[in-house]
């Protein structure tokens, strides 16, 4: 749980980003995500060169998803370091990370593949009407395209905001041309911690409109 103080610091932070940033597109779910993506890596590129893309039906399809309990599918333990813990234990949420596997890593090699691709295509049952959340590996973004497209799994969600200079770009267009919900941004920018920030805002919006 955060503290009174830590509150207070995350409030004001908040304040600030709202002032910086000014008017802007986003609605006001929209926008609580965003902020928290801001508020996560202090890059307000986020509302700006590389803007977040929302399909029409993520923030629904997500909260109702998430408050069934739903798994989380991840890519690196870094993107799972940055969940609150209090609120997957609130939902029962399941995180799931198969990228240290050992059949993980065996298949990869046999197959000539990334671990963060094995590790999703690993994990196509346990993400039917799931959360998908990648902030690292482009593979991994490319292969749940990859397996939507071929209907061997269906997710609720798709969180695509892969960082770097190899394919990141490309898999986040791809991302936009499939009928699944998704959030995603433009460039080359994102990160584990932008990933774990929107999951987090997902939880805010979600426990907001349970109260």
């Amino acid at each position: 749980m955060i503290t009174q103080k830590g509150q207070s610091i995350e409030d004001k932070s908040m304040e600030i980003i709202d002032s910086e940033i000014g008017p802007h597109p986003y609605s006001s779910d929209e926008w609580i995500i965003v902020k928290r993506m801001i508020h996560s890596t202090a890059d307000f590129d986020f509302a700006r060169e590389n803007r977040v893309i929302f399909h029409k039906d993520a923030i629904k399809s997500a909260i109702e998803a998430l408050q069934k309990g739903c798994n989380i599918i991840v890519d690196v333990n870094a993107v799972t370091g940055g969940f609150n813990k209090d609120n997957l234990k609130r939902f029962g949420n399941q995180v799931i990370c198969n990228i240290s596997d050992p059949l993980v890593v065996e298949e990869a090699k046999r197959l000539d593949k990334t671990r963060a691709q094995t590790s999703m295509r690993l994990a196509a049952k346990q993400m039917n009407q799931g959360i998908v959340a990648i902030g690292n590996a482009p593979t991994a973004l490319l292969e749940v395209i990859q397996m939507i497209k071929e209907g061997v799994t269906s997710p609720a969600l798709v969180i695509g905001i892969p960082v770097g200079f190899v394919c990141a770009v490309e898999s986040k267009d791809d991302l936009r041309t499939t009928d699944v919900p998704y959030i995603t941004n433009i460039g080359r920018k994102g990160g584990s911690p932008c990933a774990s920030a929107i999951v987090n805002a997902l939880f805010k919006i979600l426990i907001s409109k349970s109260a």
